[in-house]
């Protein structure tokens, strides 16, 4: 567990419940602790995964570590640049990756071999106050575009500087053991994105059910991503792709 935002994972719950069906990739990643499931440490690398998003042809918006980390320190350095290069070579697609860890991140991308690619956009996890070193991270990466998820927003994050990022997710935690998100911690998210033109996007309520609870923020949905500006920014800076 790398912070309290980790601490009721839904991934934890979905990774078990893929392993008891007798998903390959999924056996051994999990074991039972305080009548919860948490992770075992092992780190699987699904290569044959990859070549996957050049076989869609109609552009999407893809989110790559919906269940794992990238930059988890057991990840190789060799793994990560095929990772980059498989992105490389869909470039029709949005790829959005998602660290708890943008101190690794932002030392591996600064690195030789790597290049920025204008449709890869990269983020980092902040679930309150205490984790705001990790927004600071996030602004020594090369990136096209940077983003915020607070969630699960578990606290408050005072007056964040969101200098260099172009948009910030907000969410509450969802889950038998959910934490409660209070509307003052998001409404001073949100102010802050107003005041510095960073794109909102309210997420969840989260809670029990989260279906019951929905996503509406003051009577409406916030669903702002960033602007076209922010992309062609890069594009027209005709930055260059990955070479390996």
């Amino acid at each position: 567990m790398v912070s309290p935002g980790c601490t009721n994972c839904y991934a934890m719950r979905m990774a078990a419940r893929l392993e008891a069906m007798g998903q390959r990739k999924y056996q051994g990643t999990t074991r039972k602790s305080g009548g919860r499931s948490v992770w075992t440490g092992v780190v699987g690398l699904d290569e044959k995964a990859l070549g996957v998003p050049a076989t869609w042809t109609a552009p999407k918006r893809i989110f790559v570590n919906s269940m794992s980390d990238l930059f988890q320190e057991a990840v190789p350095v060799r793994f990560i640049h095929l990772v980059w290069e498989a992105m490389a070579q869909a470039p029709w697609h949005t790829f959005q990756i998602l660290t708890k860890r943008p101190d690794r991140m932002a030392d591996i991308l600064s690195s030789p071999g790597f290049r920025l690619l204008p449709h890869v956009w990269l983020g980092t996890s902040v679930e309150n106050v205490d984790h705001l070193e990790r927004l600071d991270q996030l602004r020594r990466t090369p990136a096209a575009v940077r983003f915020l998820s607070f969630e699960p927003l578990i606290g408050p994050v005072g007056n964040v500087d969101l200098t260099d990022v172009d948009w910030a997710i907000v969410g509450g935690e969802s889950g038998p053991a959910a934490r409660t998100m209070q509307t003052a911690w998001v409404d001073g998210i949100k102010a802050a994105c107003e005041e510095q033109s960073v794109a909102f996007f309210f997420k969840q309520w989260g809670g029990r059910n989260k279906k019951i609870a929905g996503r509406q923020l003051h009577g409406r949905t916030w669903d702002q991503f960033p602007a076209p500006a922010e992309l062609r920014r890069a594009e027209e800076a005709q930055l260059p792709l990955l070479g390996v």
